[in-house]
């Protein structure tokens, strides 16, 4: 009796102390049979109001049929729970609360304990995490950068729904993933010891570009901001947000790329321009193909005009020299093709194309994949045809394909200027051997006129032309010199037959008049723009080095270096030939005698380089 006493006094003061809420009910009427005080402290409400009443007739029970229903339920089941049920006080305010009830058995009897526990609160609290999760989330998913928080194993624990969308995983792939699985071979090493100095904590980067690959396979650029991940003091990992900078970095190559082909193309232009050699032109032009179009392989068949074959040109990057043998009909392999269609040729897979005459005669052991051909043209006229090959399948996009077209322009340029540059070689050859043969019929014909001269001009001009060499001349000057030698007594053509014939000593009125010949001579040729270089000869080589000769009276260094070359060559021919009126001095006589004129006669310097010319 007395252990009954005593359970009953802890059951009574664990009621009593309780700071939970607890109803005592009658699980036959449901009528309330004790209270304790936390819930009327809680609810408001006195003992009085609780006691012998029945559970849905509580003013706080505000929803009599659910009451009701709960009881019932409560009475077949022997436990029922709800976890938010709102009450109302006393005062009428609504608090929510953890409502359980349980079925037990006091002696023979069934007795309903109900206890409630006000989560009011705890569900405020709930209520304000929940916000701020759903905060926290949309700021998450809401923003413009990808974000993510990985483990120090590389397990990815966390990333939203813009690097999902930008990846093209779902966040449940993502978590089934490690980083390692989205970065491409090439950049593991580098971005590992980055990763590493970050989980140390050695560094904290502001930034750094990563690549990364998409579940589509495409490679994707991002900026991203890292830095460790942090579980009490410990780092557990990295977290951070990536910005997709896919297109900018597209950009920035495209213009790269861009860059790059300018200066390829000035570079070939510079080429083209400053030199007509065709071969040296077209190495320039392939070199700039093989790197800028990132092929293996290219070259250059040029067309000959006259056969109707595409011969070869140039070549870079072969293994073999075969192709210095190909002869291409139009019409015939690719680039017969690309000539006669005038249109590219692109044979993306050539291993379905192994009977083509031109890969088995010429690329058997290249090994090629892909070719492209295109034809070089100009004016309308096909010069030839760019090909390029590799040996790996690539799928060129639009801006390779303009840039091949530029360089095969480029290329028929080449073609064309060195073309044109040999032709005009030819004219001009072939025009300067018109003026020479021109030129030298003037100077036979001043012989003819002149029997006591006969000869002179032509052996003058040779020895002008090799002292003009001594002297350091160029091809272009040795041209004008030679002119000026063979028409340096033209303007005797305006001397009359009778004093330039006349046998005895002329008087002075007849050296005047011969005196005028250097000025004739000038105002013939004068007009002729081609002569206009040579005519320092016919004009001064009467001249002296101290001032005393005709016809205008020039000193030293006023007298043209052609004209100072010239004199002494012809006062040595005139003393080293027979003449009707005296024979021909010796050699050792007349340079005895240009030595003692030198200062006088003839330039001193001109005078030394002579003396070590053989004549």
């Amino acid at each position: 009796m007395q252990n009954l006493k005593d359970s009953e006094l802890r059951y009574r003061r664990l009621f009593e102390s309780a700071q939970d809420g607890i109803l005592i009910l009658d699980a036959k009427t449901g009528m309330i049979e004790d209270v304790n005080p936390y819930l009327i402290k809680m609810l408001g409400y006195s003992r009085e109001e609780f006691v012998k009443k029945k559970l849905w007739e509580v003013g706080a029970f505000r929803d009599i049929n659910a009451s009701k229903e709960a009881f019932e339920a409560l009475q077949e089941n022997e436990f029922i729970r709800y976890d938010d049920l709102p009450l109302k006080t006393k005062d009428g305010r609504l608090i929510q609360v953890e409502f359980v009830s349980n079925v037990y058995l006091v002696g023979n009897e069934k007795v309903i304990q109900c206890n409630i526990r006000d989560i009011t609160e705890q569900r405020r609290v709930t209520v304000a995490l929940e916000a701020n999760e759903k905060k926290y989330h949309d700021l998450v998913n809401q923003s413009p950068d990808g974000i993510f928080i990985i483990e120090s194993s590389g397990k990815i624990l966390t990333v939203n729904k813009v690097m999902s969308k930008e990846l093209v995983y779902s966040e449940e792939e993502f978590f089934s993933m490690n980083i390692w699985d989205i970065i491409p071979q090439q950049y593991l090493e580098q971005y590992r010891k980055r990763l590493t100095k970050i989980l140390a904590g050695e560094s904290f980067e502001e930034s750094a570009e990563y690549a990364v690959r998409g579940k589509d396979g495409k490679v994707h650029y991002v900026e991203v901001l890292s830095t460790p991940h942090y579980s009490g003091k410990n780092i557990i990992g990295f977290q951070g947000t990536a910005r997709d900078i896919t297109a900018r970095k597209l950009a920035e190559e495209k213009i790269r790329r861009q860059f790059e082909h300018l200066t390829a193309l000035s570079a070939i232009d510079r080429v083209i321009t400053a030199n007509f050699d065709l071969k040296l032109s077209l190495a320039e032009i392939l070199t700039h193909v093989t790197v800028e179009l990132d092929v293996d392989a290219a070259d250059i068949l040029i067309l000959n005009s006259n056969s109707q074959i595409l011969e070869f040109g140039a070549e870079r990057g072969f293994r073999t020299k075969n192709v210095k043998k190909a002869q291409v009909r139009l019409g015939e392999s690719y680039a017969g093709r690309a000539a006669l269609e005038r249109q590219l040729v692109q044979i993306p897979d050539l291993t379905v194309a192994q009977n083509n005459a031109f890969l088995k005669n010429f690329l058997t052991e290249e090994n090629f994949v892909c070719y492209y051909g295109v034809p070089l043209i100009t004016k309308g006229q096909v010069k030839g045809v760019l090909e390029v090959f590799n040996r790996t399948v690539f799928e060129p996009d639009a801006e390779w394909f303009d840039f091949f077209d530029t360089l095969a322009g480029q290329t028929a340029i080449a073609i064309e200027n060195a073309t044109l540059f040999q032709s005009l070689q030819r004219s001009n050859s072939e025009l300067t051997l018109a003026y020479d043969a021109t030129i030298e019929g003037w100077s036979r014909a001043l012989d003819l006129r002149d029997k006591e001269t006969e000869w002179h001009t032509l052996r003058v001009t040779e020895m002008a032309v090799k002292l003009g060499r001594a002297f350091g001349l160029s091809d272009a000057e040795l041209v004008q010199v030679r002119w000026g030698s063979l028409l340096h007594d033209i303007g005797k053509m305006g001397v009359s037959d009778s004093i330039l014939h006349k046998p005895g000593p002329l008087t002075v009125e007849e050296q005047t008049e011969m005196k005028k010949h250097p000025t004739v001579a000038y105002e013939m040729l004068a007009p002729i723009r081609y002569l206009r270089l040579a005519l320092d000869i016919p004009r001064y080589h009467h001249e002296k080095w101290d001032g005393s000769g005709y016809p205008d009276g020039l000193k030293g260094t006023q007298i043209p270096l052609f004209a100072r070359i010239f004199t002494i060559v012809d006062v040595w021919d005139a003393l080293s030939s027979d003449r009707p009126y005296r024979s021909a001095w010796p050699k050792e006589k007349v340079y005895e005698h240009i030595r003692a004129l030198s200062g006088i006669h003839f330039d001193p310097q001109v005078v030394d380089v002579f003396m070590h010319v053989p004549n």
